[in-house]
């Protein structure tokens, strides 16, 4: 059994998964910073780009949107068509949209790094157990759920409930793996809420200008009823009465089976060091992750791709080497698709295990590796070992990373990991004295630098501080300045 735990205040709300006492799923969420996945906006089309098939949106936020062909949805004589003309050849964008038009969007991936939102036309609004498409009219039933027959069950019922609801009329439905034991009332008051917050957008389409935000995903906080809760699931605990009040009577509405789990933590203690979750938060922004056996992972991110080192440290304890290896990569399988969750790392991973030498083992890390990332909520591919050892997977990326969300590259070595020497930071100035005596012709450098550069100019480098002095026939006076970093420093001319 899993426990969820919720600590919120005005400025950010924190959700961690806790099963067995180890912390599983960690999700932050600023009121600043929410995500925008989800959210529904009435965009105006900045620029059509024909030699990228793409388009982009001005939604009234600091980039434009992006939105490709193969995300706009088509009407009327265009749908009979589809994307492609009578020869079967796709229909160009500038075909399909125009400079200055008006569109309904709907934001399916968060702005990344320099990356603006990417957009989709075809709008899908979530709810407990449905997916309603307003724009489809068929029935699509989630893969995970149960055989071929139970899924054509629930097809015919989903097809009599849509039929009975007449109210707002249209569209089309999927249903999520919840649905499966769901009952026609429960399925019922979905369809009718997915309708009525349908109605409301395309009221406010039709009276707001564009850049206008017409309908937002649920909070942190809701989708923790929503997405996270299962049957699994043992309590929710939340540390805010005012919150709990406000999750109460909307699961009471959607949800009231999660409802039930739902407690309002009164402990003395912040609800957080209960499993010391601030301390795991700690160790999932870290570059190194420490093993049990006496290995660690080392995880680098970057912009396209994350890799995962696993090492043997200090493990020593099997009997021989291949042992040694074999037990490492086992516990590195668990604590790898552990961090991709708490880390919320997506895109292409590259894992690059200890080297084995047997296929029975290669085989058998695999298989807890994929045991292991099957508990996953988020789509996870795996390969499997390619002929230079390393296992390649994927893990879909919809918002930020961990890192990304409450980390900022190092002013000190802009994001490098490391930083010049102080021996460095010396050669570099006397360069620069060098190029600027040959350009100028002042009475005196002197230069301004960290305390550590000063005292190695005055002490080690002191000869060739002097040489240099002799050769451009200035002296060079030295101050150091306690705030600056290594690498900072000013020659100024006197």
């Amino acid at each position: 059994m899993e426990d969820i735990l919720i600590n919120w205040s005005p400025q950010e709300t924190r959700v961690a998964v806790v099963e067995n006492g180890s912390v599983q799923e960690l999700h932050v969420e600023r009121t600043l910073e929410r995500g925008l996945v989800g959210n529904v906006y009435s965009g105006k089309v900045a620029r059509v780009l024909p030699g990228m098939q793409s388009a982009f949106i001005d939604i009234g936020l600091e980039r434009a949107a992006f939105l490709h062909v193969a995300d706009l949805h088509l009407t009327g004589t265009q749908a009979g068509r589809g994307h492609h003309g009578e020869a079967g050849v796709a229909t160009p964008i500038e075909r399909l949209v125009f400079e200055g038009q008006t569109l309904t969007v709907q934001v399916i991936k968060d702005p990344i790094g320099s990356k603006g939102a990417r957009l989709s036309s075809q709008i899908s609004i979530a709810g407990r157990m449905l997916v309603f498409l307003p724009q489809d009219e068929h029935i699509g039933i989630s893969q995970k759920i149960g055989s071929h027959e139970a899924r054509e069950q629930l097809r015919a019922r989903m097809q009599i409930l849509v039929g009975k609801a007449e109210e707002g009329g249209g569209g089309g439905f999927i249903l999520r793996t919840n649905a499966e034991d769901a009952s026609d009332e429960e399925l019922a008051s979905d369809i009718a809420y997915l309708r009525k917050a349908w109605a409301a957008i395309r009221e406010r389409a039709f009276n707001s200008p564009p850049g206008t935000l017409l309908h937002q995903d649920l909070s942190l906080v809701e989708r923790v009823l929503r997405d996270l809760t299962s049957d699994r699931t043992g309590s929710i605990r939340i540390d805010s009465k005012l919150q709990y009040d406000v999750l109460h009577a909307f699961g009471e509405t959607f949800m009231p089976a999660a409802t039930a789990k739902l407690e309002h933590y009164r402990g003395e203690r912040p609800i957080f060091d209960l499993n010391n979750i601030d301390a795991e938060l700690s160790r999932a922004l870290a570059r190194r992750v420490d093993l049990k056996s006496g290995g660690y992972l080392i995880f680098d991110q970057t912009e396209a791709m994350t890799t995962v080192d696993v090492n043997t440290g200090g493990f020593v304890g099997a009997r021989n080497f291949d042992d040694t290896i074999f037990k490492t990569n086992l516990e590195a399988a668990g604590a790898i698709a552990r961090q991709l969750r708490l880390r919320n790392l997506g895109g292409i991973i590259i894992v690059d295990f200890i080297d084995m030498t047997r296929e029975e083992h290669k085989s058998a890390v695999l298989t807890e590796f994929r045991k292991q990332l099957s508990r996953d909520r988020t789509k996870v591919t795996l390969g499997g070992f390619t002929q230079l050892g390393l296992v390649e997977m994927t893990r879909k990326r919809t918002r930020e990373s961990l890192s990304r969300m409450l980390c900022e590259p190092c002013p000190t070595c802009e994001g490098r990991g490391q930083v010049k020497t102080a021996r460095t930071i010396c050669y570099d100035i006397m360069r620069e004295i060098l190029r600027e005596a040959r350009q100028f012709s002042p009475k005196e450098f002197r230069v301004v630098a960290a305390a550590n550069v000063v005292e190695m100019l005055l002490d080690e480098e002191s000869q060739h501080l002097a040489g240099l002095s002799d050769f451009i026939g200035k002296p060079i006076s030295l101050t150091a300045e306690p705030t600056n970093q290594t690498e900072h420093y000013d020659i100024v001319l006197l």
